[in-house]
């Protein structure tokens, strides 16, 4: 168990999936709220791993005449689950620092929980602003280098390449010639805050204290509990956020 593919349905990383799930969330909103919104609209799920982000975004999508979401991933394995898994989306494997896009051919890109991945981070938002119509609109969401390796200059994952603060974010988006840009940050809600309490502080320091199967079932049974409701993503104290939240304008 790294997190790093959370599915759904899996109680141990219910607390991670949730947590990608309001991004998720979020990012249908935004695209909605920002994006062009007319019918035709394509989404690019930049990055889609399991696929249940993307499934998410198509629900939002398919309610405008010829809306549709295109999901990407880089390792073959994974977009296979994504084709058998939801049959609806259209699924390319490709490498997101050279996208097999038209220029300003989508409406709207979401990278969730990705850039952090990527040895090319400027290449991969080079790449978002090619295939984005003028007008179009960015979401990416990546883990708070000050929460999440806070101290460190090199991240505290194995995973990441190098992980960003919300002014590493904001700065990366501007050179690639995103604007505006709206930075917000993923929150514990109320509920969360008083599993914290229990949990001696962090329900999250918590579970990777030891190995899932060691867990008492007082923690499993919260971990289990978990909703995308008890998360928060607002524009408040982002710099104390779990994770970075963008919303990035393509000018024009």
């Amino acid at each position: 168990m790294t997190g790093e593919r959370t599915l759904p349905g899996v109680v141990e990383e219910n607390y991670w999936f949730r947590r990608h799930e309001v991004a998720y969330r979020a990012a249908r909103d935004a695209v909605l709220a920002h994006g062009p919104g007319g019918p035709g609209g394509i989404v690019l799920d930049a990055g889609c791993g399991e696929g249940y982000g993307a499934h998410l975004l198509a629900s939002a999508a398919s309610a405008r005449p010829g809306g549709r979401v295109v999901a990407v991933d880089y390792d073959a394995a994974t977009a296979g689950h994504v084709r058998a898994t939801y049959p609806g989306l259209a699924v390319l494997r490709a490498n997101l620092v050279a996208l097999p896009l038209a220029a300003g051919g989508v409406d709207a890109v979401v990278c969730m929980q990705v850039i952090e991945h990527l040895w090319d981070q400027p290449g991969l938002l080079a790449e978002c602003a090619r295939v984005l119509r003028p007008g179009g609109v960015l979401v990416v969401s990546t883990p708070n280098r000050l929460t999440f390796s806070p101290g460190r200059d090199t991240p505290l994952n194995p995973f990441h390449t190098r992980e960003l603060a919300a002014a590493d974010l904001a700065g990366l988006l501007c050179d690639a010639g995103f604007e505006p840009v709206w930075m917000l940050g993923v929150h514990h809600g109320p509920r969360l805050a008083g599993l914290d309490r229990r949990h001696g502080g962090s329900l999250v320091a918590a579970q990777i204290a030891a190995p899932a199967a060691d867990w008492d079932p007082g923690l499993r049974a919260d971990v289990a509990s978990v909703t995308a409701e008890d998360f928060t993503v607002h524009d408040g104290e982002v710099d104390t956020s779990l994770d970075l939240f963008a919303v990035a304008g393509r000018p024009g």
